[in-house]
């Protein structure tokens, strides 16, 4: 059964804000990430429906905090918690935070194409 780990994923983004590693497995995306600073990554998402992530995610945070935005709501995540993130979002991010989440590769990929666009990363 295939499998990752933090320590042996090799590190795709490192940025000010974010250390991100990331492997495929089957269908999904494991991301591994660290948030270094407090971050409103909003902008980044311009450009997709709602300029909000469709992307759905599953995960666990591992230390810190994480809040997710909604239209209508806002859903905060704290160290130990595991947690479904619905499309339609937008996060927010808190320095020290870490998570270990699940993404369908396909949507991922479709919403990281748009990400990576507004932050000026060419594929």
């Amino acid at each position: 059964m295939p499998s990752a780990r933090k320590d042996n994923t090799p590190i795709a983004v490192e940025a000010a804000e974010i250390t991100g590693r990331y492997v495929d497995l089957g269908e999904h995306t494991v991301a591994f990430e660290s948030f270094h600073v407090d971050a409103d990554p909003a902008p980044l998402f311009r450009g997709l429906p709602d300029d909000r992530c469709q992307c759905p995610h599953w995960g666990v945070v591992v230390s810190g905090r994480v809040t997710m935005r909604f239209a209508d709501h806002d859903e905060t995540y704290t160290a130990g918690d595991a947690y479904y993130i619905a499309p339609g979002h937008l996060p927010l991010l808190t320095a020290g935070s870490e998570v270990v989440e699940f993404s369908p590769t396909d949507l991922l990929r479709e919403t990281m194409a748009v990400v990576g666009a507004n932050m000026g990363v060419t594929a």
